[in-house]
């Protein structure tokens, strides 16, 4: 297939490198030119330049107005595509744009992802979509070059809203961590035998599994950063607060992480949250 990727940050380059060694044909759009022409693919000038002609046009970009730039703005994908391209945003972005964008052209899927820059540069992230049916048949032989599971959840935004529910889960779950660690420390704990004894029971989550050590050794300079997370969470609440549910949990946890910007820790890992933890 003849592919553009626009967005090649720490997400979208492996992304756009796995659909390159699946034998498509690829070419990147990035906003800092020299992060497109770093993944060694045809560059394009333009998102526009870079949908024309396309089978499929991918974006993986920062936020609402971002995704608004490079589909409806000034040199925007939309107006260049064919009408039997797909479109498939793998930003974590609001339910509305996705909606906005579904109802200007008829296939598009909404498809964020969980599984950050490590399940990006292994190709196993999982990715939960939004879409029509028909948009979902053409987007899915294009995500399975870098996904390990692909859900259709429903229709235009249940994409968006499904990541939403991914995002309350690891906020309480990396709040529970954080506090679970800051109490072995405080009791006296051999830490690795804590881990031993808990992870492998119904405490066990992705989070205690893969952040636990790093926590416990202060180290936060990877995985998916705090400033993002609160981006995520703010679409959140402000979700909640159309469609009714009531989230004090995740509102809670994310004045904390708030607090660990404030720390001058926004670039770091989620799970930095455990800093605003005395010792």
């Amino acid at each position: 297939m003849k592919i553009a990727f626009i967005g090649t940050g720490v997400m979208g380059a492996p992304m756009a490198g796995h659909l390159a060694r699946a034998g498509h044909d690829v070419t990147v759009y990035n906003r800092t030119r020299a992060k497109a022409e770093a993944t060694g693919l045809r560059v394009a000038d333009t998102p526009a330049a870079a949908a024309a002609g396309a089978d499929a046009v991918v974006a993986c970009v920062g936020n609402d107005a971002d995704l608004e730039q490079v589909t409806l703005g000034e040199n925007g994908a939309f107006a260049a595509m064919r009408a039997e391209a797909v479109f498939i945003d793998h930003t974590t972005v609001s339910a509305d744009i996705a909606r906005r964008l579904a109802a200007v052209r008829a296939l598009v899927v909404d498809a964020p992802v969980s599984g950050g820059q490590a399940g990006a540069e292994k190709g196993a992230l999982s990715i939960m979509c939004g879409g029509s049916d028909a948009a979902m048949a053409q987007a899915r032989p294009v995500m399975e070059a870098y996904a390990a599971r692909i859900v259709h959840v429903g229709a235009a935004g249940a994409g968006q809203q499904t990541k939403m529910v991914n995002q309350i889960c690891i906020a309480g779950v990396v709040q529970g961590l954080s506090e679970a660690l800051r109490f072995a420390q405080a009791s006296g704990l051999d830490l690795d035998k804590v881990f031993e004894a808990v992870s492998g029971g119904a405490a066990q989550s992705w989070q205690m599994v893969n952040r636990w050590g790093t926590m416990a050794k202060d180290e936060f300079d990877f995985g998916f950063a705090i400033d993002w997370m609160r981006k995520d969470l703010g679409l959140t609440l402000d979700e909640a607060k159309r469609n009714g549910a009531v989230l004090p949990v995740a509102a809670l946890v994310d004045q904390f992480y708030a607090e660990v910007q404030k720390m001058g820790g926004g670039r770091q890992d989620t799970s930095a949250l455990v800093r605003r933890l005395p010792r």
